[in-house]
């Protein structure tokens, strides 16, 4: 698994040097930051952006593993790497490592994202009249879908325990690594929603 890990890490990184080839007047390179998405992917733009997230920094490399969430659970959930579990609303990816949330909302503006594979596009978040608590979303390429700048490898979800009382201890193993594309498991006691990953190569100056 952590050899899959590494491939797939790998693989991030070589896809992004193609799409870092591209950057529109007006915007600045930025190390790579990741946006937590939920819409339709057959969609250019949408509603319901209030209910995206950043991540800063790649959380995969600073998650910890299912197998080791009982050290977590001594430590007071505090991972590692400084970030720390919420039993109530917390996050897996593809490989079955236990995340930091996301920052909630994303900020509205405009952000270059790219799927790390064809389409590389700006991303605008505003308000929807004028209300900060309401986010919508569009693609400048009108062509571009939600799917095409979704980078398929990186599969991540929130769970939230529901009246079976479940948390990473339900979680199956053997159900990870999930395959590029492909829905995140369902853990035994918890609710579940599916995020789409989103690479912000850059931002408006």
């Amino acid at each position: 698994m952590r050899r899959a890990f590494l491939a797939s890490t790998l693989l991030a990184g070589v896809q992004l040097t193609v799409s870092n080839a591209y950057a529109p007047p007006g915007f600045i390179r930025i190390p790579t930051q990741f946006i937590a998405a939920i819409g339709d992917p057959d969609a250019n733009a949408g509603i319901g952006a209030e209910n995206w997230g950043l991540w800063e920094k790649d959380p995969g490399p600073r998650g910890v593993w299912l197998d080791d969430y009982s050290s977590l659970k001594k430590n007071d959930g505090k991972a590692p790497a400084g970030w720390q579990f919420d039993e109530n609303d917390w996050w897996l990816e593809e490989h079955g490592l236990i995340m930091e949330s996301p920052q909630f909302p994303l900020s509205p503006g405009k952000y270059l994202v790219t799927g790390g594979r064809l389409v590389t596009t700006v991303l605008n978040i505003s308000e929807v009249g004028g209300k900060p608590e309401s986010l919508k979303w569009s693609l400048e390429d009108k062509s571009a879908k939600l799917y095409d700048v979704t980078h398929l490898p990186c599969r991540s979800a929130r769970y939230t325990p529901n009246s079976g009382g479940g948390g990473p201890e339900t979680a199956i193993k053997r159900n990870f690594p999930v395959s590029p594309g492909a829905v995140m498991p369902e853990v035994s006691g918890c609710d579940k929603v599916d995020y789409a990953v989103l690479f912000v190569i850059g931002k408006e100056k």
